[in-house]
């Protein structure tokens, strides 16, 4: 079995194209954080994550923007229902819920 019609198979995705455009979405995602990383850290003034300032900022600002441009990437690439319950799914992790 092929690598994609596992990834299909694990996120429960129709076709082999739904998995590739989940893939890009991931793929625009990450490349556009790390893109625009740079700028928040030097608008507060810092140039690397190293330290817990650094580290705290990072969770503060980056991760809510990487959960931000997921959803928007989704609904440009007609993955958002996929990306929504992705969202709702890991927010449930992160908070302990079932759901």
């Amino acid at each position: 079995m092929s690598y994609l019609k596992r990834l299909q198979g694990k996120w429960g995705l129709k076709s082999l194209f739904q998995t590739v455009m989940v893939l890009i979405v991931f793929a625009f995602t990450g490349s556009t954080v790390l893109f625009i990383k740079p700028y928040l850290f030097q608008l507060v003034g810092l140039e690397s994550i190293e330290g817990t300032k650094g580290i705290l900022l990072y969770i503060i600002l980056v991760f809510p923007l990487y959960q931000i441009l997921i959803l928007i990437y989704g609904f440009i690439f007609g993955q958002f229902a996929f990306f929504w319950a992705w969202e709702k799914k890991m927010f449930g992790r992160i908070t302990r819920r079932k759901k």
